[in-house]
């Protein structure tokens, strides 16, 4: 992944010094290089700050249709996985690629079907092409919004749109930032248009699929498109990872990745897949993670951080994150640790879990939902607002030191065969029971995907099962530093979205220093 940062319609205050520093606020999620394109006769400029995981010698952005011409400019944060079947199949040599980007059949696809194409792509992004033919462009963001997106127009019209916040910021102080939504576009008209819609975002009853399909069966369908969606994310030209917390959906996404490395899919850096964990000293997590390590024999890396050095973090997390909900600051602390210490060691991509709670109603507190329609529901609603937390917190935190994250369990095909699986399939006695009997002995002929202690492990937060120790001294430490008399005006300073603890007030004023008047862009996450 990257950082995008682009204007249609610059004012005279800026230059092009000026706005390669608006680039450069996001310089730490492109790290390995920076392009910029100024056309001063129409006040378009176009940046990208670049981490090179694919085409790593001949990759770099933005990208033109011709290097010559330059009709058409696109800076791209993300990957596209069908690329090769695009080119040969949808594009058969009807175009001359410039580039070894997965990205470039973005710019063939816009000139060939217009905005139709979007629906072609199977990967996540966000990008900004300008078509310079008819001085107009196209903004997208990827359906579930796994990469973050933001813009914002001014009182002349011109529009700005960014990877993060704070390049936006250094645009313009005045302007108001909104949140790009998931699975929209925009154009020359600056009206946001949906183009993703599958029946289950649009909340089209409860889930039918499946009323007469055995159990074996949808556990086959579950096992293979998972596995086919972690394959495509060993799409890498760089040394990778897994995330390993040692609950049920990272071991998933590590056990089949370890799997497929063996079988001989992207061996360029052995044959064993490295895994990463981090905790407080005595952590669950630290112990099941060393369990499936282990099992699946990968080069483990077990880390510790202390309780001082997580509550040092939490300015500079708030600082990326650009967030003020409570739980995702306390996910996130251990996760930005960790990723530092990933990148020091020379990896530049992991596979992680996210979205599986979501898509399988794996919260606890689903255990307690009235109905099947209200746990689809429930289901729907949290996997449209992934966005705000958990795609943020993971691509935040490993993206604030040049580390892709990748999240197989949000492949488009994965979703529209798991949210149509009936709540009594997801919820049997045990949260997201169908995706563990998909991998249990019973269903794959005798392979043991994990130990059974691990795949049938009940749920535990991120934040929890770094040490239990963690949250209480978030806590206690936030309780210190607000005082009674600050607190107690909580609903004037912060009438939208108004902290209701002083952990949450604490969050809120930092983020305030950093973003002012930017509250609109972040939500609080309410079970």
């Amino acid at each position: 992944m990257c950082g995008i940062f682009a204007v249609f319609g610059y004012n005279k205050s800026h230059t092009r010094d000026t706005l390669l520093k608006c680039s450069k606020t996001i310089r730490h999620r492109g790290p390995d290089w920076n392009g910029i394109y100024i056309n001063d006769e129409t006040k378009v400029c176009v940046c990208h700050e670049r981490l090179s995981i694919v085409g790593v010698n001949k990759g770099a952005q933005p990208i033109y249709d011709c290097p010559f011409n330059k009709n058409y400019v696109l800076t791209v944060n993300g990957e596209i996985y069908n690329h090769t079947g695009i080119r040969d199949i949808v594009l058969q040599d009807r175009y001359d690629f410039t580039t070894d980007s997965d990205c470039e059949v973005i710019l063939p696809l816009y000139r060939e079907f217009g905005t139709k194409f979007l629906n072609m792509l199977d990967g996540v992004f966000s990008f900004a092409l300008y078509d310079a033919t008819e001085n107009t462009f196209l903004i997208a963001r990827d359906p579930i919004g796994v990469n973050p997106l933001y813009y914002a127009v001014d009182l002349d019209g011109g529009v700005c749109v960014a990877s993060e916040i704070k390049a936006i910021r250094e645009w313009s102080r005045t302007v108001d930032i909104k949140i790009f939504p998931p699975g929209h576009f925009m154009t020359r008209n600056l009206e946001l248009k949906r183009y993703y819609n599958p029946k289950w975002l649009l909340g089209e009853g409860i889930p039918k699929y499946n009323m007469e399909v055995s159990e074996e069966a949808i556990c086959q369908k579950i096992r293979e498109s998972l596995t086919k969606s972690v394959e495509k994310r060993l799409m890498a030209d760089v040394p990778f990872g897994v995330l390993l917390s040692g609950g049920l959906d990272s071991s998933l996404t590590s056990s089949i990745a370890s799997k497929l490395v063996k079988e001989g899919k992207n061996r360029n850096w052995g044959s064993h897949v490295h895994s990463f964990s981090i905790g407080l000293e005595g952590a669950p997590d630290l112990l099941f993670a060393r369990k499936v390590a282990n099992h699946l024999q990968t080069i483990h890396h077990e880390f510790h951080f202390t309780v001082e050095e997580g509550i040092d973090a939490i300015r500079d997390v708030i600082h990326h994150l650009e967030t003020y909900d409570v739980t995702t600051i306390r996910a996130s602390t251990p996760m930005f640790l960790l990723s530092r210490k990933i990148k020091a060691m020379g990896i530049k991509m992991v596979l992680s879990g996210e979205g599986a709670d979501e898509i399988y109603g794996g919260y606890l507190y689903f255990h307690k939902a009235p109905s099947d329609e209200i746990f689809h529901q429930e289901c729907c609603k949290r996997v449209k607002n992934l966005h705000y937390f958990d795609c943020l917190r993971a691509n935040k935190s490993t993206m604030a030191w040049g580390l892709e994250v990748r999240v197989p369990f949000l492949d488009k095909e994965f979703l529209n065969i798991s949210m149509p699986i009936r709540p009594d399939q997801k919820m049997n006695k045990i949260e997201k029971y169908i995706l563990r009997k998909a991998f249990d002995p019973s269903m794959t002929d005798g392979e043991a995907y994990l130990p059974h202690e691990v795949l049938w492990r009940q749920k535990e937060q991120f934040s929890d099962g770094v040490g239990y120790n963690w949250i209480d001294s978030l806590v206690k430490d936030c309780d210190e530093k607000v005082n009674d008399e600050d607190f107690s005006k909580a609903d004037d300073r912060f009438p939208h979205n108004t902290p209701k603890t002083k952990e949450a007030f604490y969050y809120r004023t930092i983020f305030e220093e950093y973003y002012p008047n930017c509250e609109m862009v972040s939500e609080f996450w309410v079970p």
